[in-house]
């Protein structure tokens, strides 16, 4: 068995701050948003004007089949919220810090 190389106080913040349990499989739900291309396109645009499923569609070049869906899991997962307008749904993000996500991915990119 190898001796671990750290004081014990640095152990025992290491092992409270790194999630586990629901935090972790919460932060692994959160994240996996970001992982479609689709989806970050809808918060990108989203993050500058709300917008109904038939904009979203005809902005992006997204059949609004897809956008629908994937408006679905948005809602879902707490990323947008909607309001309805008559017939017509309106999405918008739910959280500003959704696009402060999005920022710091761009920026940690270097763009």
């Amino acid at each position: 068995m190898q001796t671990l190389l750290l004081d014990r106080r640095t152990q025992d913040m290491i092992e409270g701050y790194v999630p586990d349990g629901e935090l972790l499989r919460s932060l692994v739900r959160f994240f996996s948003i970001f992982s479609d291309g689709t989806r970050l396109r809808i918060l990108s645009a989203l993050a500058i004007s709300e917008m109904c499923v038939t904009d979203i569609s005809r902005v992006l070049g997204i059949n609004q089949t897809t956008v629908s869906h994937q408006l679905r899991f948005l809602k879902d997962a707490g990323m947008v919220s909607y309001v309805r307008r008559g017939k017509v749904m309106f999405y918008s993000l739910y959280n500003e810090i959704v696009n402060d996500v999005l920022l710091k991915g761009v920026e940690f990119l270097g763009y």
